[in-house]
């Protein structure tokens, strides 16, 4: 059995994508691996330290998607990263050793300045966000990290760190295995990758008309103006997020839009009463816990005290390893 950590910023509501693409996954590990699942709230601070007034609520409600998708605090520690010292006290040691090079190289962060826009306002902790991830895998002496392939770099880079301090300090880290993880890319109501802050998603929380509703406005085939017009479904939306569901009678569908039988209001409709499908039950249990938050905050300042006990020892043996026990 291995020791796993994995987190997400909390940005609020979980979408379909973040269903079928990352939390499906964590229900399986937390079956077959002892799992820390982290919410990683000072990783928000990298690039919106100014809006720290969200963040309580973006916990509230992303926490609420992962109870309902089946993550169980019972069989897994579901921690808050700012309620456990070790993340802070770790990433301060680790920042110490860690070459300015290292960062700046790191083609993941290049990418989340782009992407964010922060080109003119690159902060020490946005430059220091692969050290606070490091730590944030260190502190529980975690040996898997799950990431798909474009996060390879990122935890390079907490390899290295790890293979730096040991050098130093003698063997007290595993060095972290890259868990890789196939995640699917969901496409976006707009046919781009689907994003909260693009305002393409499907929410868990949504309703069977608003699923509706979204579906109606995906992008299809623009040669496919009426029913009988011939489709091209590999270059449809609509029908890649049918595979990704997988559906029913898909070849079926792809011969029917091909042979101008099957309208894309009709598919756009089988779609959504089959994601709403998927939706209602996860709905249904989010709508429980959403309605008892003092529970929810129960559970997480659990998984925290818990955290906090198994992370002790660690933060000792670090100072003692380096000469900073009195």
């Amino acid at each position: 059995m291995a020791r796993i950590l994995s987190g997400m910023r909390p940005t609020g509501r979980m979408h379909i994508g973040h269903y079928l693409s990352v939390l499906l996954s964590y229900v399986e590990m937390q079956h077959q691996h002892e799992c820390f699942f982290l919410v990683a709230d000072l990783h928000v601070l990298t690039t919106s330290a100014d809006r720290t007034s969200e963040i309580k609520e973006n916990i509230f409600q992303m926490v609420c998607d992962w109870f309902a998708a089946g993550v169980d605090p019972q069989k897994s520690a579901v921690l808050i990263q700012s309620e456990v010292p070790i993340h802070y006290n770790l990433y301060l040691v680790l920042s110490m050793l860690t070459p300015t090079g290292w960062l700046e190289r790191n083609p993941t962060v290049k990418d989340m300045i782009r992407d964010m826009n922060l080109q003119d306002s690159v902060g020490h902790g946005l430059l220091g966000y692969p050290v606070l991830q490091a730590a944030d895998i260190l502190a529980y002496k975690a040996n898997l990290v799950p990431i798909g392939k474009d996060q390879r770099a990122h935890l390079e880079i907490s390899r290295e760190i790890t293979r730096r301090f040991n050098s130093m300090y003698g063997e007290t880290f595993p060095e972290p295995q890259e868990f890789l993880r196939n995640y699917p890319l969901i496409p976006g109501m707009d046919g781009r990758k689907m994003s909260k802050s693009l305002d393409n998603a499907v929410f868990l929380s949504d309703g069977p008309q608003e699923i509706q509703q979204k579906i109606s406005q995906m992008i299809t085939d623009p040669e496919k103006i009426r029913k009988a017009d011939p489709g091209h479904p590999d270059i449809c939306s609509v029908y890649d997020f049918h595979k990704i569901l997988k559906t029913p009678n898909l070849e079926d569908r792809a011969e029917g839009c091909k042979k101008g039988e099957l309208g894309c209001v009709a598919c756009k409709k089988e779609l959504a009463a089959f994601m709403d499908g998927i939706i209602a039950p996860l709905r249904e249990k989010r709508a429980g816990y959403e309605s008892n938050p003092k529970m929810v905050w129960e559970i997480l300042n659990e998984g925290s005290r818990k955290a906090n006990e198994f992370t002790t020892p660690i933060w000792n043996e670090v100072k003692e390893r380096m000469g900073l026990a009195y």
